[in-house]
């Protein structure tokens, strides 16, 4: 599954890349440049009002007004220079980003795509990817080079406007009268007020480069802000309201008139769905592979946003009232009791006391008292990823033993079982029952039926069929 799926931000933040990473880089790099360019943008109008005055004085206002219109002219030539620089930066960063992604993509999975002996096939998208991105990388370059020429060429030539300011009242006879050694002393004093005011301009032209960093990292950073103040928002707070009008005394979930296609897609998945989950019913969804099961977890979830339709949460989601175990549970670093638990300790650290017998007992539930003699107990830090040394079957071991502890009060179960044998998921669905859970799950095996009272049946073209099962 790719994780690009799972955030419409995640394309600002480079199609899905070691996205908290780059953030944080654009993030840090946006405020050094902003540091260097707000001390100097700071100091600057008090030094250029105050040598635009003696240089007044000394050549009268012709010399001040040509240097801001020698200014303006150059701004406007730098302007027309930064414009390709700040997309390009922008295109270059995502691709840096997606290289970068795929190294991680690589690292995942480099045991199947050793399995399949894809090497030489990655190999050569994973080159291509570096193609482009050296590519960008010249084409930027080059874009530089020009604005680069331009600020310097606007500092050579801003050199020799000071001089001709000097040089213009000289030969018009306005300091005919003046001794050699008092013209000496005046165009030295000329001299100097107008080179720093010209270089005054001229720090301020060279900001050009780092302007243009701002602004692609301001731009890159505008668009995840409001991405994800549109995930927060988006109509969360007007559904809450309506839901709250339509509230049940024993439905957790209600789904009104849903409709739902996939993010960038236009193909509908399901169509006008009414559905309630309500406590002690348990539902089993069903149908053909891309039909759309998972969809509906994912818009449930808040993960996908509907096309129409709303969907009302009358239960929280969280370990005491609805819990989603995907297909492939994900297994963070730590112990086996943080395993157990999670993530009791780092979300709900007011949770209550942890229990060692309900772990060690959700732990014989499932099957794994095995892992305490692997790990050393339950507290033993070990060396291993989770995820590299669990089997498949294991790893769905370990999230129902999660769910055994927690016991939440609606367990959605997207195929959470499919490593297992049919004998060992009759055996966790059984405790599940006995727990008391209220049971929503994705699946494909016959068994499952007679541990649900509803069957949601998905369709071509967005159709669906609710009935009833009838249990043998």
């Amino acid at each position: 599954m790719d994780l690009r799926e799972h955030s419409d931000a995640s394309d600002v933040a480079g199609s899905g890349t070691d996205w908290d990473q780059r953030m944080t880089q654009d993030v840090e790099r946006l405020c050094r440049e902003l540091g260097t360019v707000a001390s100097k943008l700071l100091i600057t109008p008090f030094t250029l009002v105050y040598y635009s005055y003696q240089c007044a004085v000394s050549t009268g206002w012709m010399g001040p007004l040509s240097i801001i219109g020698y200014f303006v002219v150059g701004s406007l030539l730098n302007r027309l220079l930064m414009g390709p620089i700040i997309p390009k930066l922008v295109q270059q960063e995502k691709l840096e980003g997606d290289f970068r992604f795929k190294h991680v993509e690589i690292r995942v999975n480099a045991e199947a795509a050793a399995f399949a002996r894809a090497g030489s096939v990655e190999h050569t998208r994973t080159s291509k990817r570096l193609q482009q991105l050296i590519s960008a990388q010249k084409e930027l370059m080059t874009q530089e080079l020009w604005l680069s020429l331009g600020t310097n060429t606007f500092d050579y030539l801003g050199g020799s406007l000071s001089y001709m300011i000097i040089a213009i009242p000289i030969f018009a006879g306005v300091y005919n009268e003046m001794s050699s050694a008092a013209l000496s002393e005046l165009i030295s004093k000329n001299a100097f007020v107008s080179i720093y005011l010209v270089n005054c301009f001229s720090q301020i032209i060279d900001l050009s480069s780092s302007l243009c960093d701002v602004a692609g990292y301001t731009h890159r950073i505008a668009e995840l802000d409001e991405a994800m103040n549109g995930i927060l928002k988006g109509t969360v707070d007007e559904a809450e309201q309506r839901c709250e009008e339509q509230q049940f005394d024993d439905a957790a979930l209600m789904l009104d008139a849903l409709t739902i296609t996939a993010p960038g897609s236009d193909r509908t998945l399901v169509r006008n769905l009414t559905l309630h989950v309500r406590k002690g019913s348990n539902l089993l969804i069903t149908g053909e592979t891309g039909s759309g099961k998972s969809s509906i977890l994912r818009v449930m979830a808040g993960l996908w946003n509907p096309k129409r339709g709303q969907v009302c949460v009358f239960t929280p989601f969280g370990p005491r009232g609805v819990l989603f175990l995907p297909q492939k549970p994900f297994l963070s670093d730590g112990s086996l009791r943080e395993q157990v638990i999670y993530p009791l300790n780092e979300v709900y650290p007011n949770s209550g006391h942890v229990d060692d017998d309900r772990i060690l007992r959700s732990l014989d539930m499932s099957g794994l008292t095995c892992l305490l003699s692997r790990t050393g107990g339950l507290d033993n830090k070990v060396d291993w990823k989770w995820s590299e040394i669990l089997s498949p079957g294991e790893m769905q071991r370990l999230a129902f033993s999660r769910l055994f502890y927690l016991e939440p009060k609606y367990a959605v179960l997207d195929e959470a079982s499919s490593a297992l044998s049919e004998d060992t998921e009759v055996e966790l669905y059984t405790r599940c029952r006995q727990l008391g859970m209220t049971l929503i799950s994705v699946g494909h095996r016959h068994s499952l039926r007679k541990f649900h009272d509803l069957e949601l049946k998905l369709g071509p073209d967005g159709h669906w069929d609710l009935s009833r099962v009838m249990r043998q």
